[in-house]
Formats: C-alpha cells, sequence, structure tokens
C-alpha cells in the first residue's frame, strides 16, 4: 500500500485500483475538535480536485476534496456516530471514504510522506 498527500491536507492510501481518503494529523490540527461529518454515499462519481465530503469542528467547516477521479465504494459511516474519530486517528480509522481509482496517473501529481511533511513545515 502507498500513501499520497494533496496540498489540501487529504491522505490516500492506495492498493491497487483500490484507495482509501480521509484528511491528516495536520489538517485535523488546524481544524481542532471534530462534530460533524458528512461523507459521500457509495456509487457516488468524484473527480480530482472536486468537493467529496464535508468536516466541521469547533473552528470552522471544511469541504474534503477527491486527491483522485473515481467512484466511492463506501463512505465511512461510522464518522456519524463518531466524529471525533478524526481528532484521534485521522489517518487511520478516522478515515473518509474508499473508492475505486479512475485514472491511475492523477496519482502523479501528488506528495509522498517526505515532501507532504516539507510542505507543511513551509506553511
Amino acid at each position: 500500500m502507498t500513501t499520497y498527500y494533496t496540498q489540501e491536507h487529504e491522505w490516500i492510501a492506495v492498493e491497487g485500483d483500490q484507495a482509501t481518503v480521509g484528511i491528516t494529523d495536520y489538517a485535523q490540527s488546524q481544524l481542532g475538535d471534530v462534530v460533524f461529518v458528512e461523507v459521500p454515499e457509495a456509487g457516488r462519481e468524484v473527480s480530482k480536485g472536486g468537493e467529496a465530503a464535508v468536516v466541521e469542528s469547533v473552528k470552522a467547516a471544511s469541504d474534503v476534496y477527491a486527491p483522485v477521479s473515481g467512484t466511492v465504494t463506501e463512505g465511512n459511516q461510522a464518522l456519524a456516530d463518531q466524529p471525533d474519530l478524526v481528532n484521534s486517528d485521522p489517518e487511520g480509522e478516522g478515515w473518509f471514504f474508499k473508492l475505486t481509482l479512475g485514472d491511475t496517473g492523477e496519482l502523479e501529481g501528488l506528495m509522498n510522506a517526505d515532501q507532504y511533511k516539507a510542505y507543511c513545515e513551509g506553511l
């Protein structure tokens, strides 16, 4: 499994043509305590850079963007009852949705972990 990162602070873990998407620990720390998450339904088509989910915290509401295009296979329904999973484990149990990749070539513009760390240090 390979994990990539976006400049909008989403992560995507890819295995074959399947992927899991969420927000990074950096994004979660900027948002503060997450109190509501809206995830996409299975079957929804998402486009790279397009709105895919919504996250609300005590500080702000923010859109979560699709790092790549594809078809959602599952939304993390646990977040409806436990949005705080995003606070405690944003890059694990706090994932937002899973999808089937539409174009693996779209992964090429994303950052690896070292590049993302350097990007965040420069903010």
